[in-house]
């Protein structure tokens, strides 16, 4: 179901200074959060859980950049050779330390358009530095709520990227003929979600997938059918900064408020899209 967005993104250069301004950030809070401490946007983890989660991540797509990987039997054959997780703060902060700086130094050496193995219909060195991006802020986001301390703003422009992608990548989800066994039917009627402050806008329109995929898994999932900008006659609006969107989208809580009218019935559609977890 993933697939790839059309909004206009920032550059590859952006998304490696923020992947590395992020991940930094992250560390620096978790470095000093107590052991044991729940992180209250991901319940079933503590402090040292959300460490490893992060670390693990970007060690997975340093190794796939480095290795420059390009097929899912090359990565199932790479995730055999992984290292067990280390046993105290000290082991994961390293191991952190380490999955951090190759992934920004070999992203940074790559082109942008060089092909490597991505879930998404994106196979890119680009695409993989933005999901990174976005991975790291929604993370230091975590550490910072889980270690009570204060919250750092969102840059905007990332933030409504973040929005964008969240919609069309993660919850998106579009027909294809090449997938007859998946079909989308609406679940409500289009609402606009604007990004005041960045002056985005999208039209979503909540949907139940159904069917049965390539592999012969049943699907039975809530998504989005998402048009760039306010098109059609759309009359159910969602409202707020680029960065209340993005953490409304991805189950985090918003500082500001999120103004919401319209369709109730709508409205309620596409909560249980939004329900549906990320993590």
């Amino acid at each position: 179901m993933p697939h790839s967005s059309t909004q206009p993104s920032p550059t590859f250069a952006y998304f490696l200074e923020h992947l590395a301004d992020e991940s930094a950030r992250f560390r620096e809070v978790l470095a000093d959060a107590r052991a044991g401490v729940r992180v209250p946007t991901c319940p079933d983890w503590d402090a040292d859980d959300l460490l490893w989660h992060l670390g693990e991540v970007q060690w997975f797509w340093g190794e796939i950049a480095e290795r420059g990987l390009t097929t899912g039997e090359q990565v199932e054959a790479m995730n055999a050779d992984r290292d067990p997780r280390p046993a105290d703060r000290d082991g994961l902060l390293a191991f952190y330390d380490r999955s951090s700086e190759r992934l920004h130094r070999v992203l940074s050496g790559l082109a942008p358009e060089t092909e490597l193995w991505m879930w998404a219909d994106d196979h890119t060195a680009g695409y993989i530095a933005r999901r990174q991006a976005h991975e790291a802020l929604i993370h230091r986001l975590d550490a910072e709520l889980t270690a009570g301390v204060e919250r750092s703003p969102f840059d905007p422009a990332l933030a409504a990227d973040g929005v964008d992608e969240a919609l069309n990548v993660m919850r998106g989800h579009e027909d294809d003929p090449d997938e007859p066994g998946i079909r989308s039917t609406p679940l409500g009627r289009p609402v606009v979600i604007s990004a005041v402050d960045t002056m985005h806008s999208w039209t979503v329109t909540p949907l139940r997938v159904l069917g049965t995929d390539h592999d012969g898994e049943a699907l039975d999932e809530p998504a989005f059918g998402v048009e760039q900008g306010a098109v059609g006659d759309a009359t159910t609006e969602i409202c707020g900064t680029a960065a209340e969107l993005d953490c409304w989208l991805w189950n985090r809580p918003a500082i500001g408020e999120i103004t919401r009218r319209g369709d109730e019935a709508t409205l309620a559609a596409v909560d249980r899209v939004i329900d549906d977890s990320l993590d």
